[in-house]
């Protein structure tokens, strides 16, 4: 990833300055990457994956604004749970699509209120789409998923299921730069192979996760 991007990504944190106490800009509307983010992503038609009996499932990429006023990521790292493919992996709140779901977009807000206590709908922006994506791991359930992008608008508290070990955020400023990602080994489904992964205090966030926060900052990087 190149470090050309936008002027509120352009002050380089390493990894102590990352925020993990849930504190926030009181009001992220107030921020001109805001309008970065939304036009960025209003800038093309994104992929969808039509594949025949194929299980949905959409997660929220969530962002909002630091106390600087920079936009910062949500992840949150799953419980340990035997059976459960992404057991004890970082990644975007989110699940699969029931029948109850009017929408894929009503599955990202339902599962991220279950799982974290945030209301996308009463305190959520949606600003776009990315395009859908899959599993590449063979061991891996056969699932498409929709990422949709969303500000939170204010600081609200979290509530964790007990799905969920931890979340925290990060700066998408660290995420922007090619030398915060390193070729590591993870462990799926009791194989270890190597990822591209970003290290948070010794939370790797690879996969599918990884290549949704490569394609936001892709297109950031575009506009």
């Amino acid at each position: 990833m190149s470090s050309s991007v936008k002027p509120w990504l352009s002050s380089r944190r390493t990894a102590s300055g990352f925020d993990v106490t849930g504190s926030g800009s009181r009001d992220s509307h107030a921020h001109a990457w805001v309008a970065d983010v939304r036009a960025a992503l209003d800038s093309r038609v994104p992929v969808r994956t039509a594949v025949d009996g194929t299980r949905r499932a959409a997660v929220a990429v969530i962002l909002r604004a630091g106390t600087d006023g920079a936009p910062e990521v949500f992840f949150i790292k799953r419980a340990d749970y035997a059976g459960d493919p992404w057991s004890g992996q970082v990644a975007f709140p989110g699940g699969r699509h029931e029948p109850a779901d009017a929408t894929l977009a009503d599955t990202a807000t339902r599962e991220t209120l279950e799982e974290t206590g945030i209301d996308l709908v009463r305190d959520g922006t949606m600003l776009g789409v990315l395009d859908d994506l899959n599993p590449v791991i063979n061991r891996l359930p056969a699932i498409v998923v929709t990422p949709f992008v969303v500000l939170l608008n204010h600081t609200v508290p979290l509530t964790l299921s007990s799905e969920v070990a931890l979340a925290f955020w990060v700066p998408l400023d660290a995420l922007s730069h090619g030398g915060s990602w390193r070729e590591t080994q993870v462990l799926a489904r009791g194989v270890n192979f190597n990822a591209r992964a970003f290290d948070h205090e010794g939370h790797i966030i690879w996969g599918m996760t990884e290549r949704m926060v490569g394609q936001l900052v892709s297109l950031l990087q575009k506009s």
